[in-house]
């Protein structure tokens, strides 16, 4: 049998010596990417796969520090929602809520913040020209609109109510300023079938910690503040 040259033992021993560190490494990288799912996913609602309040607070900001008025932020609500859920029970309900969310994170694309605030309330902060806002927003409105058919073959009709504002109308890319902006905005289009785009009237409205004063919830806040 041949003699191994003298340089197979220190070779065999350095290898046997990253194998041992390898594995240790692995062991971090692994649990590093375990982590960063369960972040990434403690930051999505369940049901719908948008980003909770503060992901979408944070996303938006950052979108509106970057690109100015070449913004729009909205926020959606769905019209009698309540019916839905009381004639044909909290599956359709989300049902309708996660085809909802689906056509808002289609509308906007990859790069947009888009939310669940809550209930069938919705955000959405994207980039978007002056020029093309009437024109998306119409075709924003078609999609939230289209009837949604659930699992059992039922088609349920949607309404949906939507208040867009811009920081060259208001004035500011201060988040909270443009939600409450386009939340006024969405109550004066009412059942209109129509987005509501807000001008320097609807961003000087009263708020509630930061919301519309007279929205549902603000009394009760404004009682205990």
């Amino acid at each position: 049998m041949a003699a191994r040259p003298q340089a197979y033992v220190p070779c065999v021993r350095r290898a046997l010596l990253l194998a041992v560190l390898a594995v240790p490494l692995l062991g971090w990288a692994l649990h590093a990417i375990a982590l960063q799912r369960r972040l990434a996913s403690a930051s999505r609602d369940p049901l719908t796969g948008l980003l909770r309040r503060d992901g979408y607070t944070a996303k938006a900001q950052q979108i509106l520090d970057r690109y100015g008025n070449d913004t729009v932020t909205l926020i959606c609500d769905l019209d009698h929602f309540k019916e839905i859920n009381d004639r044909l029970g909290h599956p359709a309900g989300d049902a309708v809520l996660a085809a909802t969310a689906q056509r808002l994170a289609k509308w906007a694309g990859s790069t947009a913040a888009v939310g669940r605030l809550g209930g069938d309330e919705f955000a959405l902060t994207t980039r978007l020209g002056s020029g093309l806002q009437h024109a998306c927003l119409a075709r924003l409105m078609s999609s939230l609109t289209q009837p949604v058919l659930l699992d059992d073959g039922q088609v349920v009709n949607v309404e949906a109510s939507v208040g867009a504002a811009t920081p060259d109308a208001i004035g500011t890319t201060n988040l909270s300023r443009l939600l409450r902006a386009a939340d006024a905005a969405l109550y004066d289009g009412k059942h209109t079938g129509r987005a509501t785009i807000a001008g320097a009237r609807h961003g000087a409205n009263a708020s509630v910690n930061g919301r519309r004063a007279g929205r549902p919830g603000t009394r009760d806040l404004a009682r205990a503040s």
